[in-house]
């Protein structure tokens, strides 16, 4: 490990290694070494010497909130994988090209090593926590996209900071592959699986594996009333960077957008939005925002925070449908009401695509069920994390826990030091600037929220604290405002 440098100020001290710390909320890793030059702390900066006023510079949770990473060295161990002797730089592309014979695709040879399914952030810390572990062991990563490597929650806050999509970008999928010694198939798109014959099929034709990593994520949900030819649905960087370019070449000037549905990541791109110069109608069936994870008292100070803001939020809205004039979208409540704008952001919600999973007949409870520590499904070698899968039938769409259910896999896949998974709650910071909200637990359907402090000051204004139990049991606690 890297050893620190000498202290600028000149002041003699012991060369210690150089540490790093994981955000409980989304994963972040802050590495003394690199620091956080954006947030203001220089290479160098030791934890300690942090202040507690910093926050994560991707989802906003205090210094509090990191714990320390001890990351697992490439090659630690060399348990019995039971798989063969091969080098990643013996696979050759070649060996990938599909042929056609009796009508049926197949692929020239066979990958016996790992297949992971997606190239979002659930598939890359797969592929590295495997690698870390093992340095020969085949991987090849299957995606329908670039696979560039990317934080996701920036699509919520990029705008108002004025981020460029382009530089959202940490690393190129190419080179994430070269660095890891991946065998990259972007564009390709899985289209079934036979667990029997340990056969993934693809639109590049069939690749065969010893063990199958299941990251395709989840979708945004489809409703006939939000048609897709007219709504944006923002849950990737490619859509948010057309999105981007189509407010840039409206003009100068900000743009009416109606966001239809007010959960976290509505919530947030409506903050986003209005605080970039655009004027936001959001919508929503509830009659408060957030209403899954805010009482009342707490929503209405998120709308109090919103009222200087070009924001109208309505609620009680159920689509009926979305027509056009050939400029401008307007939108079609049930009820008769109809809103207009230049554009439409569907916000709904997300799901999981079963077709895939469906054609392997894995256990299925409103995801792919996987077991709770080890991340296996139902069929034999295939493991699934991240936002396609569920345990005990709750999805966590998280990002904290994918590292954690990645070390769960490599440790399984590879024999070397097994790490299982712990399902426990992350605090979650949402990402509304204009007014600071963070749930430490997860709020149950029926509890009961109590008021602790009420409006008590702090530096930067007031905060409102609450807490839900259920019975005698805390079930959450909720800090809003700044």
């Amino acid at each position: 490990m890297t050893q620190r440098a000498a202290d600028p100020s000149g002041a003699s001290e012991d060369a210690l290694p150089w540490q790093t710390y994981i955000c409980n909320a989304c994963g972040l890793i802050y590495d003394e070494e690199e620091g956080d030059v954006d947030g203001g702390l220089a290479p160098g900066t030791r934890f300690a010497d942090i202040p507690e006023d910093w926050a994560c510079p991707l989802c906003g949770v205090r210094k509090d909130d990191f714990v320390p990473y001890q990351q697992i060295a490439a090659g630690s161990g060399n348990a019995a994988t039971g798989f063969p002797e091969s080098r990643v730089a013996d696979i050759v592309p070649d060996t990938f090209h599909p042929t056609r014979s009796g009508g049926r695709t197949r692929m020239l040879g066979k990958v016996d090593g790992v297949v992971i399914v997606g190239a979002g952030r659930a598939g890359w810390e797969v592929a590295q926590a495997v690698r870390r572990r093992d340095p020969e062991i085949p991987i090849t990563l299957v995606t329908g996209c670039a696979g560039d490597r990317y934080d996701k929650p920036l699509l919520s806050i990029a705008h108002a900071k004025a981020i460029p999509p382009q530089a959202m970008v940490r690393e190129r999928g190419l080179d994430a592959a070269r660095r890891l010694q991946v065998h990259l198939l972007s564009d390709t798109f899985a289209s079934g699986l036979s667990p029997e014959s340990h056969q993934l099929r693809t639109t590049r034709g069939s690749l065969y594996y010893r063990k199958l990593v299941l990251a395709q994520g989840a979708r945004p949900r489809q409703f006939d009333a939000l048609p897709a030819a007219s709504c944006w649905r923002i849950n990737d960087l490619d859509t948010y960077r057309h999105l981007r370019e189509r407010l840039a070449t409206d003009g100068n000037q900000g743009r009416d957008i109606i966001v239809v549905g007010a959960g976290l990541v509505g919530c947030e791109l409506t903050n986003d939005l209005a605080i970039a110069g655009h004027r936001i109608t959001l919508v929503d069936v509830s009659a408060t925002p957030l209403s899954s994870l805010l009482p009342p008292p707490a929503a209405a100070a998120l709308l109090h925070a919103w009222k200087d803001l070009p924001i109208r939020f309505v609620g009680k809205v159920e689509v009926a449908g979305v027509a056009t004039d050939g400029v401008r979208r307007i939108l079609h409540a049930n009820d008769g009401r109809i809103f207009t704008a230049d554009h439409i952001i569907s916000a709904t919600g997300l799901e999981v695509d079963r077709a895939l999973a469906d054609s392997a007949g894995l256990a299925w409870q409103d995801g792919i069920a996987v077991d709770a520590s080890t991340m296996a499904t139902s069929a034999p070698d295939v493991f699934a994390l991240g936002d396609c899968i569920t345990i005990d039938g709750t999805a966590s769409r998280y990002i904290e826990p994918i590292l954690r259910q990645a070390q769960a896999i490599a440790g399984m896949i590879t024999g070397i030091d097994p790490v299982p998974y712990v399902q426990r709650p992350s605090p979650l910071r949402i990402k509304t600037s204009s007014c600071n909200l963070q749930l430490d637990g997860m709020p149950a359907a029926h509890g009961s929220w109590r008021i602790d402090t009420e409006h008590a000051p702090t530096a930067s204004g007031t905060q409102l604290c609450m807490s839900q139990w259920t019975g005698n049991t805390l079930q959450a606690r909720l800090t809003v405002g700044n």
